[in-house]
C-alpha cells in the first residue's frame, strides 16, 4: 500500500475523519514529489492513460457529472481508498468540478451538506465549485 501525501504539499485538502486527498488541475504540470496511486478524473473526454489507477467520470467543463450514482460510488471509492492511499481528484482547472467532487466526498465524510462548498472553500481553494448548479448538485448529494 502506497504512503499518504504530506498535508504541507499543495493542492492538499485534509477531510475530518484526517483523509488527505490532492486536488488539482490537469492542465496544470504534475506536481514534484510523489505521484498519486489513485486518481479520479473528471473530464468531458477519456482523459489520456497514467501509469496509476484512476476512474474517469464523464463530467463537462462547467456542468455536472451525467450519472449522479456514478458519481457517488467514485467519490465513495476514493474517498476509501485516501485512507491508505495517495488519491487525486483532477479536472482540467483544478478547481470548479474538482471541488465539487472534494465538497460531495466532504459530505461522504461527515460534512453537513450546507456547508461543505464552504469547507472546501476554506480548505482547498477559495474559488472552488465555481456554478450555482455546482453548488446544489453539493447541497443535494446526501439524497443521490
Amino acid at each position: 500500500m502506497a504512503e499518504n501525501w504530506s498535508s504541507a504539499e499543495p493542492g492538499i485538502i485534509r477531510f475530518p475523519s484526517g483523509v488527505l486527498v490532492r486536488g488539482r488541475g490537469l492542465r496544470h504540470p504534475l506536481p514534484p514529489g510523489p505521484v498519486p496511486s489513485f486518481a479520479v478524473h473528471l473530464l468531458g473526454k477519456r482523459p489520456l492513460s497514467t501509469e496509476w489507477d484512476a476512474r474517469w467520470l464523464r463530467w463537462p467543463d462547467f456542468w455536472l457529472p451525467g450519472d449522479r450514482r456514478q458519481a457517488r460510488s467514485v467519490f465513495e471509492e476514493a474517498l476509501s481508498r485516501a485512507a491508505g492511499e495517495r488519491v487525486e481528484v483532477a479536472c482540467g482547472g483544478g478547481r470548479g468540478r474538482t471541488g465539487t467532487a472534494l465538497a460531495c466526498m466532504a459530505v461522504l465524510d461527515g460534512v453537513p451538506a450546507d456547508r461543505a462548498v464552504q469547507f472546501v472553500c476554506r480548505h482547498y481553494h477559495r474559488r472552488a465549485v465555481e456554478t450555482p448548479w455546482q453548488r446544489r448538485f453539493v447541497a443535494r448529494f446526501e439524497d443521490a
